[in-house]
């Protein structure tokens, strides 16, 4: 009877691996799948990053980029395949495949030519340049971290281009939560934006169930909470509002609001947009954001609106996603 108990056990848990391995693996295959060929360019010229009135986006995992006074129009294709892109100052980031298992993180200059190139671990999931474009960072869905009930977790890195220095996990920082020091195994972040001086920036960190605001010093290697429920941040480019997307109830099983946090008051105001967004936006401006909604059908439409909470939001890039103003 022990024997066949024993047998029983390790069937099952044989059966488990597959299946687990199995989903694991059709997850990563549907991510990586080979990308369709560029749409046409429509004669809209080539693909640069050089500051000026255009909109970088990712089109059919290609980097692409509109007129701002035209986005719903011809639209420029390149042929570097991204799922996340964002760009300032000159320089970009791409997080492309690397096979159809693996994925890599490439610095580009102006000409969208390769700068620095290193692997990441997981799949794609966030992308930022600072506004010199200096500071590049990126996040990462992982499996198998063993305090996840999921099998997901995040990872997210800095590098500094100029002085080289990179960082893999954030999750190495010391962390102050709620005036005091903190520490657990737990902690992942998501969403890095950077200050103006490239050294601050914030981010997300969640821990024991929460979701926190953190600001972090890059030099220090650390961070500290200032609110919670506030996800996947995005710096105004006066540096004094926050947009991001908040939770309803504080469930995020309930969707997400897109919302703009004063950093003087801490108040926190709705747009119009009652979607939900679960994307990290991008200033167009000092007064409008863009950001991604999926249609039912997957299909990706990049969509802005009023930061102030006034307005409507309206379609601004049909089928493109990870929209990056050309600043």
């Amino acid at each position: 009877m022990t024997a066949l108990s024993t047998r029983a056990k390790v069937g099952l848990a044989a059966a488990s691996a597959v299946l687990l391995g199995a989903v694991a693996a059709g997850y990563a295959a549907f991510a990586a799948e080979p990308a369709p060929p560029p749409p046409p360019t429509a004669g809209a010229g080539s693909v640069t990053l050089d500051p000026g009135p255009r909109l970088l986006t990712v089109t059919d995992r290609h980097v692409a980029s509109v007129a701002t006074a035209d986005p719903a129009g011809p639209r420029a294709v390149s042929a570097v395949e991204c799922l996340r892109v964002y760009a300032a100052a000159g320089t970009g980031v791409c997080l492309g495949p690397e096979n159809a298992w693996s994925y890599r993180l490439v610095v580009l200059d102006a000409a969208l030519r390769p700068q620095r190139s290193f692997a990441i671990p997981g799949l794609p999931n966030r992308a930022r340049v600072s506004a010199s474009g200096r500071m590049v960072s990126w996040t990462t869905f992982v499996g198998g971290d063993s305090y996840t009930a999921s099998g997901f977790s995040t990872r997210t890195g800095i590098v500094d281009t100029r002085a080289g220095t990179t960082v893999m996990s954030l999750e190495d920082f010391a962390v102050t939560r709620e005036g005091r020091p903190y520490r657990s195994a737990d902690v992942n972040y998501w969403g890095v934006t950077f200050t103006a001086d490239d050294n601050h920036f914030y981010a997300t960190m969640s821990t024991a169930g929460k979701r926190y605001l953190v600001r972090g010093d890059f030099a220090a290697r650390t961070v500290e909470t200032l609110k919670e429920n506030v996800e996947c941040p995005s710096l105004s480019p006066d540096g004094t509002r926050i947009a991001f997307k908040e939770a309803v109830d504080a469930d995020p099983n309930r969707g997400w609001r897109l919302s703009v946090l004063d950093l003087a008051t801490m108040r926190v105001t709705a747009t119009a947009e009652t979607a939900s967004v679960d994307d990290q936006a991008a200033w167009l401006d000092g007064a409008t954001l863009a950001y991604t909604l999926r249609q039912s059908d997957g299909r990706p439409d990049v969509w802005a609106v009023p930061a102030d909470g006034s307005g409507a939001p309206r379609l601004l890039v049909p089928g493109a996603e990870s929209p990056s103003p050309l600043t």
